[in-house]
């Protein structure tokens, strides 16, 4: 819903940070980043979590611009703080107009500059405004709804290119479901007390505040909040489910523009996309047809006044981070405070420096690399991923549910998957994008218009299969089934406070290969994953029979996460979480067969009175060490895809015979499953 969205993922959270201070102030030799935060007086069958986390968790508090705090949170500041750095040198450089450090340094200042910000107000967005207003008929709307795309807002339904989930070779157009202004379509309906009074603020104040501060008086305000709701409120209703969204023949429903013009008479497709700069498809790919019957509905029957104010209101929301303190203030209030629980905003540096990632990432990546990662780091992480690959080899040949014929095909797949480790080997080319020191928001807009650009331009041309979706310094990792590929930043593998190599194998198999490299290479026999091919296309490669023993120990898997409640009546959505659920437990099952061919684990020594396997077990457990507010808890339930971090822990592990003979897992021991109700997939 952001006009001007960063170009960034989900992030992986947990903490360290009392290791991290102990290892600043005594030498690393007396200093277990493992056993610091272990809590002893939590049996590790009762809440494994807990167990190895949970002394941290009592000594450090989520700050109060936080929803969460964990080692995600500290990585980045680690980031953060040679990301500073950096923006801080070129805003000293006497650069050449065009060059990195000149974008650098002037996006830096003219975000900094609170006092130009303030001064300006919405005047560098006043003409979009009044555009706005402007509008006389349903043709008007469409052009600007057109426009917004262009800008990379998703006003009335989400647009994106991607390879054609059928044909990898190709770039595709995609049309979804969106338009909203709340997280998830359910955010309108459920009827749980918690969800309900996120409704009343977004319907009754939030909005109403947001259009006030947008130039319009108290009346019209609450006229324009009113409307706009409902408008949403309608999109919502014909949304699917989050758990509805992960079946990808169901999503893909490929049209004409002659049929997708049959589905919404009000559009004319062609003048559409025309507007929107796109003159290379004579196709489309549709999630969800009878959402754009609705918009056809909405068309139809909302007036042009209504659907003024809500154009008005998803523009002027998606700036409202970049203008002035009031706007900022209300946008944070109820995204940040409301919705996930944060107190107070992060300090302007780092919400500057979240901004410039989104805008321009990879200009900053080329330096983060080159001062920051090491070949020696990068060759260790290409190393483990051939381990884990060797791991996954052998364990699907091992497998006795999975034919000969399917095998084979699933061995393909995992030897031709692709890893890219630490950098892009070719960097993007950031030339067309204009930065200066004029307006924070005016390089936010050109930002978004650069990336749309970018991105469309793609419709017609060969696939770039040398392209990253996430730049050096991100704290995330990915798994592209068009592609076939695992990417892995270099930011995914640091432990802060820690030099690589001062770490252990152990840590590092549990930490790095378990929970991402094991974790990304399972997403591509996950329960999406799995329906692609080796070539990265949405086929049929299974045997009817093995598909059918696939789904039914997926099935298993739902229903263990099904089972976890949170928050008082809140449940995990197993089917929603299922795809992020298997990964887990794959990737420690990976990471683990590559851990034992280890010397480290052969020779059995203990460290700190840790053997080889506790120390592997708690080292995934870090990577997931962290707490987060209640609020946010609730919004992660209904909209995120992954289960909340402690039972991204107990979950997997209470499958895992291993982890039960490491830590004397006994019957009667609430971490303990018998044998029949444990997952056992790959």
């Amino acid at each position: 819903m952001n006009l001007f969205k960063p170009k960034t993922h989900l992030l992986l959270w947990g903490g360290l940070a009392s290791a991290v201070m102990a290892c600043k102030q005594e030498p690393k030799s007396t200093v277990d980043l493992i056993k610091t935060d272990i809590d002893s007086t939590v049996n590790p069958g009762k809440d494994f979590f807990m167990h190895a986390n949970g002394t941290w968790i009592k000594n450090n508090p989520i700050p109060a611009a936080y929803s969460r705090w964990g080692i995600g949170n500290l990585v980045n500041d680690e980031i953060y703080d040679k990301l500073k750095k950096i923006n801080e040198d070129a805003a000293k450089e006497n650069a050449s107009e065009g060059s990195n450090s000149q974008k650098i340094g002037d996006f830096w200042q003219a975000g900094m500059d609170t006092v130009a910000i303030e001064k300006q107000g919405i005047k560098p967005i006043e003409a979009d405004l009044n555009r706005i207003n402007s509008i006389k008929d349903i043709q008007g709307v469409l052009a600007e709804v057109a426009l917004q795309h262009t800008q990379d807002n998703d006003p009335l339904f989400s647009l994106g290119v991607y390879q054609d989930m059928k044909n990898s070779e190709v770039m595709a157009l995609y049309i979804n479901q969106g338009g909203i202004g709340l997280p998830d379509r359910d955010y309108y309906f459920n009827t749980d007390g918690r969800t309900k009074s996120v409704r009343t603020d977004y319907r009754q104040q939030h909005l109403v505040q947001m259009f006030k501060l947008s130039g319009l008086d108290e009346a019209s305000s609450k006229t324009a909040a009113e409307s706009t709701y409902k408008l949403e409120e309608g999109l919502a209703k014909a949304s699917r489910k989050l758990e509805a969204l992960r079946d990808p023949y169901a999503n893909y429903n490929k049209m004409s523009i002659t049929d997708l013009n049959k589905l919404t008479p009000s559009i004319n497709w062609t003048d559409l996309l025309s507007k929107m700069k796109i003159k290379k498809v004579d196709s489309i790919i549709v999630g969800q047809p009878e959402f754009l019957k609705q918009v056809e509905q909405s068309l139809k029957t909302v007036s042009v006044n209504d659907w003024k104010n809500y154009l008005r209101w998803h523009y002027f929301t998606s700036a409202a981070s970049y203008l002035n303190k009031s706007i900022d203030d209300e946008n944070f209030r109820f995204y940040g405070t409301v919705l996930t629980g944060k107190k107070a905003q992060r300090p302007r540096w780092k919400r500057v420096l979240t901004a410039e990632e989104s805008v321009m990432g990879e200009v900053l990546g080329q330096l983060y690399v080159k001062q920051f990662y090491s070949a020696k780091t990068k060759k260790r992480y290409e190393d483990l991923v051939e381990a884990i690959r060797d791991a996954y080899k052998e364990r699907i040949q091992k497998l006795d549910w999975m034919s000969a014929e399917t095998k084979k095909k699933a061995l393909e797949k995992l030897a031709s998957m692709t890893k890219k480790v630490g950098y892009p080997d070719k960097w993007r080319d950031y030339t067309a994008l204009k930065i200066d020191k004029s307006a924070y928001v005016t390089n936010m807009k050109r930002g978004s218009e650069f990336w749309y650009n970018y991105n469309v331009d793609k419709l017609g041309k060969p696939v770039d299969r040398t392209e990253w979706d996430m730049t050096p310094q991100t704290y995330n990792a990915y798994y592209n089934p068009s592609n076939n590929e695992i990417v892995l930043p270099a930011g995914i593998f640091l432990i802060p406070g820690w030099n690589d190599e001062d770490v252990d194998d152990a840590v590092v198999y549990g930490y790095a290969a378990a929970s991402t490299i094991g974790h990304e290479i399972t997403h591509g026999f996950d329960d999406q994953g799995s329906q692609f091919d080796a070539k990265g296309n949405l086929k049929k490669w299974w045997t009817k029979e093995d598909e059918a023993k696939f789904k039914e120990r997926c099935k298993m898997i739902v229903k263990q996460f099904n089972e976890f409640k949170v928050l008082d009546s809140l449940h995990v959505n197993g089917d929603a979480t299922q795809g992020e659920n298997i990964a887990d437990l794959g990737g420690i099952l990976l990471g683990w067969d590559a851990f034992i061919k280890t010397e480290q684990y052969k020779k059995g020594e203990k460290i700190n009175g840790l053997t080889p396997a506790q120390r592997y077990f708690l080292g995934y457990a870090i990577g997931w060490l962290g707490h987060q507010r209640d609020e946010s808890l609730a919004n992660q339930i209904m909209t995120d895809v992954h289960a909340p971090a402690n039972l991204r822990v107990n979950g997997p592990f209470a499958n895992i015979p291993a982890f039960y003979e490491a830590f004397n897992i006994k019957p009667g021991d609430p971490m303990y499953r018998p044998d029949s109700l444990r997952v056992n997939i790959w």
